[in-house]
This record gives structure tokens, C-alpha cells and sequence, in this order.
């Protein structure tokens, strides 16, 4: 299972931290012919290695890079506009499935190098990185289906406040659960709502509310329950 949260780690930084929109968009574009695509199968190989830092792990950090190039060709040379949510989900699925059969089939016969020396590390690192663009992109794409076309510019807003603001009330649900203060829970959920209030308010439009109220409940029911899973692991 250890060797399964590695690996975690590394497709989550690979696949979502380090890999930036200008790649995703050029892979879109030119698929199998994307210089990113090669970078970033690569790059998922070498954290692989890097993470699980046990010599005798390099056919099976090359196995997933071979992997998910060809998933990744896949999605890129199938998905339409309409299917891409489903795509993403087949495309970590796969992903994470074969990271599984490779915890299952590796046997450990080398030294951990491992720059984590305690499993308590490794789970509250991988939580932490999941609960940052990862789960950010994960809540876009599930509320995908219902974005509402408003008529507002965003002229006013900060660029990409709404992702970073998700992005600390996840991590600061999580500090609540770890340090067993729930209470900080409702008072984070209370502050936020008197905030966007005014928002909504002046909005006038139902869709909007229903919109920013589901992304929420999404954004908070994922650090709850990633929460949960690291109390239990320790």
C-alpha cells in the first residue's frame, strides 16, 4: 500500500502540479506529434524512480512511462468535446489501475532511499498535493455540465482567485480534521458564505448560486473525507 501512495504522489505532481496548460493545450492540438506528450510521459517516469528511490524499480518506472504515453494517446486521439469528462475519468482510471497491479507484482529487493522516513509524511504530503490543483481540477470537470453563462467580465475579480481560494479552504479543512478542531470546519463554511452573500445576491441569477453552492459542498466533502483518510492512516 506504501508503494501505492508513492506512486500516487508522483501521478499527481506529474499529471496535474507539473504539467502546465500550455502543454495540455499543445498535446490537444498535435497529439502523438506533441513534444509535450514525450516530456511528460518522461516526467512521470523519473518522479516514479525519484519517490520510490529503490534501484531495482527502474523496468517498472519505465513500464509507466510506456503506459501512459499510449493511455494518453488514446484520450487524445478519441475523446470528442462532448466526451471529454468521461475520457478523463477512463484516462486515471487506467492510470491508477496500473499503478496498482505495480504495488501488487513489485517485490522490494533493494535499500529505501526514500526521501520520506515516516508513512505519516507520505500520506500528509499526498494529501496536500491532492488537495490542491489536482482536486481543483477535479471539482471543474464533475461541475462541468452545469457552468452558467453569465455576463460578467470578471474585470473586478483577481485572476484564478477562485481556484486559490479553494485551494486553502481545502487545505485548511484538513489542518481542522488533522488537529481534531471540526468546530473550525462550520466557521470556515459560515465565513465563506457571508462573503460570496453579496456576490450572489447582486447576481440575481439561481443557476449562478447553484453553481458556486455544488462546487463548494464538492470542494469541502473532498477535504473531509481526504481528511479522514489520513487520521485513519496514521
Amino acid at each position: 500500500m506504501i508503494l501505492f501512495i508513492k506512486l500516487l504522489l508522483a501521478h499527481l505532481l506529474a499529471d496535474f502540479v507539473l504539467q502546465p496548460d500550455p502543454w495540455v493545450e499543445e498535446k490537444q492540438l498535435k497529439k502523438h506529434k506533441s513534444l509535450k506528450l514525450y516530456l511528460h510521459v518522461l516526467l512521470h517516469g523519473l518522479l516514479s524512480m525519484v519517490i520510490v528511490a529503490e534501484l531495482a524499480f527502474w523496468p517498472y518506472a519505465i513500464a509507466i512511462a510506456i503506459s501512459h504515453f499510449f493511455i494518453d494517446w488514446a484520450k487524445l486521439t478519441f475523446q470528442k468535446d462532448p466526451s471529454q469528462k468521461s475520457w478523463f475519468f477512463i484516462d486515471q482510471l487506467l492510470h491508477l489501475s496500473l499503478l496498482f497491479l505495480i504495488d501488487l507484482f513489485y517485490s522490494d529487493t533493494s535499500i529505501d532511499l526514500s526521501l520520506f522516513t515516516t508513512d505519516k509524511w507520505l500520506w500528509m504530503v499526498t494529501a496536500i498535493v491532492f488537495l490542491s490543483l489536482p482536486a481543483s481540477v477535479l471539482i471543474r470537470i464533475l461541475i462541468s455540465g452545469w457552468t452558467p453563462k453569465t455576463e460578467d467580465t470578471k474585470k473586478d475579480s483577481l485572476q484564478n482567485a477562485g481556484k486559490y481560494i479553494g485551494i486553502l479552504e481545502r487545505l485548511f479543512i484538513l489542518v481542522f480534521i488533522l488537529t481534531d478542531h471540526w468546530e473550525g470546519i462550520g466557521f470556515l463554511l459560515a465565513a465563506k458564505s457571508i462573503f460570496r452573500f453579496g456576490d450572489l445576491k447582486e447576481s440575481k441569477e439561481r443557476k449562478l448560486t447553484e453553481y458556486v453552492m455544488i462546487g463548494t459542498l464538492l470542494s469541502f466533502g473532498l477535504a473531509v473525507l481526504i481528511g479522514i483518510l489520513v487520521n485513519q492512516a496514521y
